[in-house]
């Protein structure tokens, strides 16, 4: 199916240009794979102690992916003289939003932030669960009923999801939302208990991506049985990534930085070179990096299992969730993904999350213009052959469980 779909997304950019192991004390295990796409046999061994090395859907989504891949193909140029670095933070949809850019006009880069923190709000009240009236508050609302006419926002979202489900074979759904309030995560609800089996299989038999229409004709979405709640929180986030990128752009800024929790997006360059950006290690103190990748004109989204979490008899219960067991994916630590759509990165990493290494590193060497990072369970660090002197390891990601 990977394959499939990978003909037709290639075929979709071209019609478009026409158109327009465990840790040890003194070594890690790093899996570089080949740069043939399709050999992932090469293991590559690094000691630790040697210190940092660097390592050896629709036409709507093919739009997204277009202009993503038409942003990245820009060459950045020097810094203006007496450009600066501007930065502004707020807090948005649970999580802090980061805004950094080069200008040497300062008046005008904190009015297209101040447009971006208004977008936010805009897409917050669409895409929101908890907004009252929002669109998918609308959507869960009618499931089972009738169709509800939506925006294109959400319509772009469900789009973008509907694919990474696909190349996923379900392993993303973003009609998970039926869990909620089951499992609890949330700073405000965390009680570290283990809901009841028998009502995680009654919810999870409502789990199913196909079951969810999106009419653009007619611009409606369906859920086709009672019961079923769609959560874009495992995507939206990226798309809300997507829209301030668009403001930025079109606005002529070529120098800038997006972080928006585990989704960012890096505009030309820091200064004379690429963004630096850090992978968090899933295991470390909060805020400690175990490696970096340079990043210009692409995004990077990283899913983990540490920071909505919480231990019991030695088990790490945490949000990203198998849609198949209802139940805590177990097999990864974290994943990143980078590529052009920061809205495709953020579905991706929580879909490879849940496929496990081996299958979901097989998988990003299957798309084009897709590259990931992933620990294992097992503490292992798996790097994507495009990768290949891109990342530099600081240390071995800490082993606990």
């Amino acid at each position: 199916m990977a394959r499939q779909l990978n003909r037709s997304w290639r075929a979709g950019r071209e019609a478009q240009r026409d158109r327009a192991q465990p840790q040890e004390k003194r070594e890690a295990s790093i899996m570089v794979s080949s740069a043939n796409k399709r050999d992932r046999n090469y293991t590559c061994l690094f000691d630790d102690m040697l210190g940092p090395r660097m390592i050896d859907f629709s036409r709507n989504l093919m739009l997204l992916i277009a202009a993503s891949l038409l942003f990245a193909a820009c060459i950045g140029r020097p810094h203006a003289e007496g450009a600066h670095l501007v930065e502004r933070t707020r807090p948005s949809m649970g999580t802090e939003l980061r805004l950094t850019a080069w200008t040497d006009d300062e008046s005008e880069v904190v009015a297209a932030f101040e447009a971006i923190f208004q977008e936010f709000d805009r897409l917050e009240g669409l895409l929101s669960n908890w907004q009252e009236n929002s669109d998918i508050q609308r959507l869960n609302a009618a499931a089972g009923e009738h169709p509800v006419r939506v925006g294109t926002e959400l319509r772009d979202v469900l789009q973008a999801a509907r694919q990474v489900s696909d190349w996923t074979g379900g392993k993303f759904d973003v009609t998970f939302g039926v869990m909620s309030g089951l499992w609890r995560f949330d700073y405000q609800n965390q009680d570290g208990r283990i809901p009841d089996h028998n009502e995680v299989v009654r919810r999870r038999a409502l789990i199913n991506y196909r079951d969810l229409e999106v009419d653009e004709r007619n611009g409606v979405a369906f859920l086709r049985r009672e019961g079923m709640v769609v959560n874009v929180g495992g995507i939206g986030k990226g798309y809300a990534v997507d829209r301030a990128r668009a403001i930025l752009h079109d606005r002529r800024f070529r120098d800038f930085l997006i972080q928006f929790g585990g989704d960012m997006y890096a505009a030309g360059h820091d200064g004379d070179r690429a963004w630096k950006l850090g992978i968090q290690d899933p295991r470390g103190p909060a805020n400690r990096i175990f490696a970096t990748v340079d990043v210009s004109d692409g995004t990077f989204s990283t899913s983990g299992d540490y920071a909505r979490s919480f231990l019991k008899d030695g088990r790490r219960y945490h949000h990203i969730l198998d849609p198949a067991t209802g139940e805590p994916s177990q097999s990864c630590r974290s994943v990143t993904i980078l590529t052009g759509s920061a809205t495709i990165a953020d579905g991706l990493s929580t879909g490879v999350f849940v496929l496990g290494p081996e299958r979901g590193m097989a998988l990003i060497e299957q798309l084009p213009d897709v590259e990931g990072i992933i620990v294992s369970s097992k503490n292992e660090v798996l790097v994507s052959s495009g990768l290949k002197g891109r990342v530099t390891l600081l240390s071995a990601p800490a082993d606990a469980p």
